[in-house]
């Protein structure tokens, strides 16, 4: 950590705080993350965390943040990321009443799509999508913070206590044990109504009271529409509200049909039933678009470990490199 001057605190989450930088050797400008509330005493416990393993395997997608290095020091953990201007959630926060253009949520949108294809096909999804977490510089959005970020085929059952609320997919609420790429599909069809209206799509004060925001929107679930869905609710002696739910142009109103139909896929009750990423990607409300074709996932920087020997043996460093793993 000596070569980074640290400036200021600009973010603080449950698995660490973050803070800009500047590295003294280069004059450039990073991000870097402190991890909290765990020790770590070997390198096979840094390195073989999800969220390192992840963007060392994604870190060349365009549209995903970039990890510069992973440094252990006095067995503390640090991320060191390229740097970003702010994030979605912050420029929500600053329009007032200002809406953004169907054109910027177009191509904002579409970025994350493209980087959530790539990241299901390279075997990963991110579990905690929100605005927050979603940076942005110069019209360019990087999908980031990978702390919840799972592999898709792991096999084990999957957490409940993820994702912000607001944009917590229905089968996580109903404490479903297996769960889908499909929950980030639920997230981002959440973030796309919260861009055209600077309005939380479901602001739920809590479990239930989520729910019911769920339902007032989009209708009670069924038998037909999401048996698996309702046997989840009766195993936890849950009872739907009987709401029938308003058409997405009621909620945003001067929104094109290609939006509000793409956001009704998106926040479907049944998993089975949204759009994956890729297929996201082909709608029609992203036909003026222009598909950036990623890097092959079999393609992906390697990491490399420097032992720091001629200042503190309780420092070491992986930088990450282009190569192929």
């Amino acid at each position: 950590m000596e070569k980074y001057m640290l400036i200021k605190k600009v973010g603080e989450g449950t698995f660490g705080s973050v803070c800009s930088a500047i590295n003294k050797q280069t004059g450039e400008v990073v991000a870097i993350k402190q991890m909290k509330n765990k020790r770590y005493h070997s390198w096979e416990e840094c390195i073989n965390l999800t969220e390192v393993q992840s963007l060392i395997k994604m870190s060349k997608h365009p549209n995903i943040v970039k990890l510069r290095e992973v440094i252990r020091e006095h067995d503390i953990l640090y991320l060191v990321f390229e740097y970003m201007e702010c994030n979605l959630y912050e420029l929500i926060r600053k329009r007032g009443r200002r809406v953004f253009s169907e054109d910027e949520v177009r191509n904002w949108c579409f970025q994350v799509f493209q980087a959530l294809a790539y990241m299901h096909q390279c075997g990963y999804f991110h579990r905690d999508l929100k605005p927050a977490n979603l940076l942005v510089s110069n019209n360019v959005i990087k999908l980031a913070d990978f702390g919840s970020a799972r592999k898709i085929n792991s096999g084990q059952p999957f957490t409940q206590n993820i994702t912000t609320p607001w944009y917590r997919a229905p089968e996580v609420m109903l404490k479903s044990p297996t769960y889908t790429s499909a929950i980030d599909m639920w997230a981002m069809g959440a973030i796309m109504a919260e861009l055209f209206t600077l309005r939380p799509l479901f602001p739920g004060l809590n479990g239930a009271d989520q729910m019911y925001k769920i339902c007032s929107v989009i209708g009670t679930p069924t038998d037909n529409s999401w048996p698996h869905g309702i046997r989840l609710a009766r195993g936890m002696n849950y009872q739907f509200p009987y709401l029938p739910g308003v058409h997405m142009s009621i909620v945003m109103p001067s929104v094109s049909d290609d939006a509000t139909s793409l956001i009704r896929s998106l926040c479907s009750w049944d998993p089975f039933k949204r759009p994956t990423a890729a297929q996201v990607l082909q709608h029609p409300f992203f036909h003026k678009c222009y598909y950036v074709i990623p890097p092959s996932p079999r393609t992906t920087p390697a990491a490399y470990c420097q032992q720091n020997t001629n200042t503190n043996k309780n420092t070491a460093v992986i930088g990450i490199q282009a190569g192929i793993c």
